[in-house]
């Protein structure tokens, strides 16, 4: 049995998944800001409506990034203490690459995007090889939305995590050349991460838990503390 983590984003996400790819249960929440506290009782619940024990758990596979830092930073770490706990070994995937092997085998190019601040985007690109298989064509990279009209140049089709953002701003941005998933893939699952985690986890392709680290790609955005004086820190 494998477990699959997501808390790349907001909309964090757990999965159990069997050694054949079969998935046994989800779980895909969604509470605003700073819910991942529920992280651990929605493995709890996941486990036992399942039926499944923690020593059924063979593998950790969790979702790199990029994304949410605070997120990532919790879900590498429950991960790796999991990973620790269980004696299970671990592995990290890219987020956008789970999130672009969310559209099967499509023709085209499949850009993924993942929100970053505001005005900027975490994208990669990627197709679907001969063999079935998805090939990336670009690295991971964060760039301002009014640069994405350049990935345009080749029949492509995009896919993000907020259908509801991402999508008007897309279509006011290159108009109805854009050709957008439909909505229901707009969301990264836990299953995907795990479904990718699982390739390796069959061929004994297994990360280092003490060099892990998330894919940030640019530094956080770091505020004063507003309850600390000026004088204390001069």
């Amino acid at each position: 049995m494998l477990l699959a983590i997501n808390t790349s984003i907001l909309q964090f996400g757990l999965a159990l998944l069997d050694q054949t790819g079969t998935l046994i249960g989800e779980c895909y929440l969604s509470t605003g800001k700073r819910h991942f506290g529920g992280l651990f009782p929605t493995l709890e619940f996941l486990l036992t409506t399942s039926g499944t024990s923690k020593k059924d758990i063979r593998c950790i596979v969790i979702a790199l990034g990029p994304g949410s830092f605070t997120g990532l930073r919790v879900g590498l770490a429950s991960a790796k203490g999991l990973s620790h706990a269980l004696e299970a070994p671990l592995i990290g995937v890219s987020s956008l690459e789970a999130l672009a092997s969310q559209i099967p085998s499509v023709p085209h190019t499949i850009h993924a995007l993942l929100e970053s601040r505001k005005n900027d985007v975490f994208t990669a690109s990627f197709s679907w090889g001969p063999d079935g298989l998805l090939v990336r064509k670009s690295p991971d990279q964060c760039m301002p939305y009014s640069e994405l009209s350049r990935l345009l140049d080749q029949p492509c089709i995009f896919v993000g995590n907020n259908y509801n953002v991402q999508a008007p701003k897309l279509t006011g941005l290159v108009g109805e050349r854009v050709v957008l998933a439909p909505p229901e893939f707009w969301n990264l699952k836990a299953s995907s991460v795990g479904a990718i985690g699982l390739k390796r986890f069959l061929k004994g392709e297994f990360d280092n838990g003490s060099t892990l680290a998330p894919i940030y790609l640019r530094p956080p955005d770091i505020r004063p503390n507003p309850y600390i004086h000026p004088s204390i820190t001069s």
